[in-house]
């Protein structure tokens, strides 16, 4: 019997990727995607240092680009696939969004949603830890690599 090919280590993947083309540009590697009944219709990673915005977080990107696919702001059938856990900022957007799932990786004991208790949409979903160790060990080479270059 085959295995489901979309599940949520192979959105994670589409994640990632996005992730390794915010590494190219010197940004945080952090990358989203977001999908609706196992399509992708978002792609994003962060551009805070390119836009010059502190608020061009990869999740922030990625509910603009899915709201302007579906031509709607609520995105309560989508799934946010995101590399970090959202921050504060990215998890109050997400409320407004009403997405119905969050799927991330690596978890932000400093600065992630649930080290300040941020309210999520109360019909949000949660599954934390997906491919962990590789969403974390990019973050690690990227801040390893800035602080050698000081």
């Amino acid at each position: 019997m085959m295995e489901y090919p979309f599940n949520d280590d192979y959105f994670m993947r589409k994640a990632l990727q996005e992730a390794e083309l915010a590494y190219e540009k010197d940004e945080v590697p952090v990358g989203a995607v977001i999908v609706i009944q196992d399509k992708i219709i978002a792609r994003a990673h962060n551009l805070t240092e390119s836009l010059n915005d502190v608020t061009a977080h990869a999740e922030m990107q990625a509910f603009t680009a899915a709201a302007d696919f579906l031509g709607g702001k609520y995105l309560n059938e989508c799934t946010l696939y995101v590399t970090l856990e959202p921050c504060q900022m990215c998890a109050g957007a997400s409320y407004w969004t009403q997405i119905g799932k969050i799927v991330f990786g690596a978890s932000d004991k400093n600065r992630g949603f649930q080290h300040y208790n941020t309210t999520l949409h109360p019909k949000t979903k949660v599954v934390s830890g997906v491919l962990e160790k590789e969403c974390r060990t990019i973050l690690n080479k990227f801040f390893i690599e800035k602080r050698n270059l000081n």
